[in-house]
């Protein structure tokens, strides 16, 4: 079962178009990669490579 781990402040911002973007600070605080290609994504994945 996935820890649910409580957005805070400085944990996501809002793109243009209205969607919740997460930072590099929320990855590293959920501690793995979802592999979803994921802007900010710290754990160095890449969608179009894998």
């Amino acid at each position: 079962m996935k820890k649910i781990i409580p957005a805070q402040e400085g944990d996501y911002y809002l793109s243009p178009e209205g969607y919740r973007v997460f930072t590099e600070q929320y990855h590293l605080k959920r501690g793995y990669c979802c592999k979803s290609g994921c802007r900010h994504c710290p754990y160095g994945y890449d969608k179009n490579k894998d």
